[in-house]
């Protein structure tokens, strides 16, 4: 197993001792990262660069924090295709699989290899300029085209599938995954879609236009953000993805995304309903409810 902790706080170093503990007990290699085991401290685990954090016979990373270092777990876990299971010491931890509180259980489920694997739909990222490649990226929730200048508008064009859609004087635009629907594209007023839904969702930072409501695009689709300023060579935008991968964007730039070919894997303990999720999550009123007639789902 590979452990990802949110470190430097102390909630987080007892955790991290008791899921090393209970694993070692079952008989289970733990691999910690060089960095974060100096400051964690533990005692019978191996440390291993970013290079070896994920290396052949680790079979799951368990990550102890919020959803930011539950994508930083990602990072590591994806191109091996290892599963992720993240315990929410943060705050929302939309993408955790569990509570501190539930901690105990969770561990004992992981060393019974008691758990399911599910498949996150991600996107691929191109950046281009004048026929060049920029950069490549990926994300597992959103890809976000920003303002390098807090004090101008970025001009923008959005494209979709090779057509122009419409022009844009914006603060930025967000390309999401379902699975980063909650999340800047949630608070940016866009949609929550359900994870087994697959889609492309683009919506944009304080556009000044009639037209610029969230979109909803078909996973097959390849959606384009062209910076409209020309001439300079200085960065007037900035590209995220995930919040923690950043790519400086000079005039003239053209960002490409699409649905990623290589997944994210998430392990899952229970089969709640994502209905359920979100109400735990954003603590939505259910008072009143009274259910299906006769016990029945439709």
């Amino acid at each position: 197993m590979l452990l990802v902790a949110h470190t430097g706080r102390a909630y987080v170093h007892d955790a991290a001792e008791e899921v090393v503990s209970q694993l070692r007990a079952a008989g289970l290699q733990i691999h910690v990262l060089a960095d974060e085991a100096a400051e964690l401290e533990l005692q019978g685990t191996r440390r291993v660069g970013p290079a070896d954090a994920c290396a052949p016979g680790v079979e799951l990373v368990v990550v102890l924090g919020g959803d930011g270092t539950i994508l930083r777990g990602a990072e590591l876990a994806r191109d091996g295709g290892i599963p992720v299971l993240g315990v929410n010491l943060g705050r929302v931890g939309f993408l955790a699989e569990a509570e501190r509180a539930d901690l105990h259980s969770v561990v004992e489920a992981i060393a019974e290899r008691r758990y399911t694997v599910e498949e996150r739909m991600t996107l691929d990222v191109t950046v281009r300029r004048d026929g060049s490649v920029l950069a490549h990226q990926w994300a597992l929730n959103d890809v976000s085209v920003e303002k390098a200048d807090r004090g101008r508008l970025l001009d923008i064009a959005l494209e979709v599938d090779g057509r122009p859609l419409s022009t844009w004087g914006c603060d930025g635009v967000v390309a999401a995954t379902p699975t980063g629907s909650t999340a800047y594209a949630f608070s940016a007023g866009g949609p929550v879609v359900w994870p087994e839904v697959e889609a492309l969702l683009l919506v944009p930072l304080s556009a000044h236009a009639l037209f610029a409501r969230p979109l909803v695009a078909a996973p097959t689709s390849t959606i384009a953000v062209e910076i409209l300023e020309v001439g300079s060579e200085e960065p007037c935008a900035v590209m995220w993805a995930d919040g923690r991968r950043r790519v400086d964007l000079p005039a003239g730039s053209r960002v490409e995304v699409r649905r990623g070919e290589v997944p994210v894997r998430l392990a899952r303990l229970k089969q709640a309903p994502f209905t359920d999720r979100l109400v735990a999550k954003f603590q939505l009123p259910v008072r009143g409810w009274r259910g299906p007639p006769n016990g029945s789902s439709a």
